[in-house]
């Protein structure tokens, strides 16, 4: 648990002493956008080349973290973190948002109310994983169980290319509301299109290695990304009466530590807790803002040490009473005779 000393800001004071930080340097978010764009454009270039295999495959697999962080800076640019003023960077992030399978309309309106909701135990499955309560598991038919753990489930999560992406992002919102999500369909039509003209001028082994390899690490770690920021063992979740912003974003986001090369690939989203105190501070400024302020320098922590990983996923449900999240064994030793 976070230590809170006396004297420690909470509530509004803790959000305001952040906001000095919440000021974007327009060059170098132009150079984070320019560089990582070049890079991806060489790696993706780089599964074509004439070489050795292995080379073929490194360049696909460092494709796929380079996607996932422009992914990142995406997310940053569509909170207004960087280049808020900037209409060219608006319409060039919605391209990418639409060839990245998360189109900007659905994006902001899931995600946003993902901030606005986090760790509620009502309402917070939009743009966010379920969570139910050991009780709801419980009496719910086997039906509603099965969809439950199937959204929850590891191979659900890490072929987040297919699970949360294709379908998630694309074809549900837009089957779902049509109108508003008219850019949804779009970028489901664009990837089929692309997918057909790779394999039917460069053939099979340059789809796996251009497209289809790279989009499952991005979208994979992506969805495992959000899903252990908030499903962590002590996590914290909230019904309204007992609910505050800065309460969910220092006990229900976790700072995921890593070592630096995987910061840089994931641009610092593994600050989750700062993130979501105030998503206006641009992912390059959290470190910093790390160890500037003493109330967010004792984080609940994850990792993405194997064991971590599997830690978080056992997870499956909210026990009311012991105030944790559970795992089915855990459940059903507690209730050995559910409804």
């Amino acid at each position: 648990m976070p230590v809170r000393r006396a004297g420690m800001k909470t509530g509004k004071d803790l959000i305001l002493v952040t906001k000095p930080y919440a000021v974007d340097s327009p060059a170098w978010s132009w150079w984070c956008i320019l560089s990582t764009a070049c890079l991806v454009v060489g790696a993706i270039a780089g599964t074509l080349w004439n070489f050795h295999l292995a080379g073929k495959i490194a360049c696909s697999v460092f494709a796929g973290l380079l996607i996932l962080r422009f992914f990142v800076i995406y997310h940053d640019q569509q909170h207004y973190a960087i280049l808020p003023g900037s209409r060219l960077a608006e319409a060039l992030m919605q391209v990418f948002g639409i060839l990245a399978l998360s189109p900007s309309s659905v994006w902001r309106s899931s995600h946003n109310h993902h901030h606005n909701h986090n760790s509620k135990l009502r309402g917070s499955h939009i743009g966010s994983f379920p969570i139910m309560t050991s009780a709801q598991f419980l009496s719910a038919s086997k039906g509603k169980r099965f969809r439950y753990l199937f959204l929850r489930h590891p191979l659900t999560i890490f072929l987040g290319y297919f699970t949360v992406f294709l379908y998630g992002m694309c074809l549900y919102p837009f089957f779902n509301k049509p109108r508003e999500h008219a850019d949804c369909l779009l970028s489901f039509l664009i990837h089929v299109v692309v997918v057909v003209t790779i394999t039917h001028f460069l053939g099979w082994t340059a789809l796996l290695l251009m497209l289809i390899v790279p989009c499952l690490i991005a979208f994979g770690m992506g969805s495992y990304l959000f899903y252990a920021q908030h499903n962590f063992p002590g996590v914290s979740f909230n019904d309204k009466a007992g609910w505050t912003y800065e309460k969910a974003a220092l006990d229900s986001s976790s700072y995921l530590k890593t070592s630096s090369i995987m910061a840089w690939f994931t641009a610092n989203i593994g600050y989750h807790h700062i993130h979501h105190l105030n998503a206006r501070i641009p992912f390059y400024r959290l470190p910093e803002v790390l160890k500037a302020i003493p109330e967010l320098s004792a984080p609940k922590t994850t990792s993405l040490h194997p064991l971590e990983i599997i830690r978080c996923l056992r997870l499956k449900v909210w026990d009311v009473d012991s105030q944790q999240m559970v795992s089915l064994r855990n459940l059903r030793t507690a209730s050995p005779n559910p409804a």
